[in-house]
């Protein structure tokens, strides 16, 4: 007989199941009664940990998303830093495109909440690579911190969300090279 999973462990395998079924299926078509299945439990189990689809649906992205860090080291040089950065992004790019399933379904007249509600309950207690990165090249003197009014300095992190829900798939190598050396450094380095 087997032995029965519990606590942590448990809810490793609740949430691999619902994004297994996100992935599969997108939000609308995400039950609890499929992700009990596919976890070897019962609905009320879920029912204990998450108040409904929506929440366990975010907990699994969640989960997805740890499993790729984005933090990036100080390498001395904001274009490695920021190519690396693009390079860990890609490696999320399937939770960003099942996130998008939850922008396009009932999630939010299931919720009540707004587009910018969902993004900060993605991103809850993440650092923010990017702006790290700037903070960092602008001390180095790299980057002039003048020129990194709002549009500018969310530039590579629009480009990167816009491609991925467009396309469900990361944007390819050359593409992340040519934002950082043709678009982003050019309006943002020391003169």
């Amino acid at each position: 007989m087997a032995e029965r999973r519990r606590g942590e462990e448990l809810e490793r395998a609740i949430l691999e199941a619902a994004w297994l079924e996100l992935t599969a299926r997108g939000y609308a078509g995400l039950t609890t009664e499929a992700v009990a299945e596919r976890a070897g439990t019962s609905r009320p189990v879920l029912a204990r940990r998450w108040d409904g689809k929506a929440s366990l649906a975010i907990a699994a992205i969640r989960q997805k998303l740890a499993t790729y860090p984005i933090e990036v080291p100080d390498r001395g040089n904001v274009r490695s830093e920021l190519l690396e950065c693009l390079d860990r992004l890609s490696s999320r790019a399937a939770g960003i495109a099942a996130a998008f399933t939850l922008f396009s379904s009932e999630y939010f007249a299931e919720t009540s909440s707004a587009p910018k509600d969902l993004r900060a309950a993605l991103i809850q207690g993440q650092v923010q690579s990017i702006p790290v990165i700037l903070e960092r090249a602008v001390k180095r003197g790299e980057v002039d911190p003048k020129k990194l009014v709002p549009p500018v300095a969310s530039l590579l992190s629009t480009l990167f969300r816009e491609y991925a829900i467009m396309n469900f798939s990361p944007p390819p190598p050359a593409l992340r090279k040519a934002w950082v050396d043709t678009v982003f450094l050019p309006l943002v380095k020391v003169s």
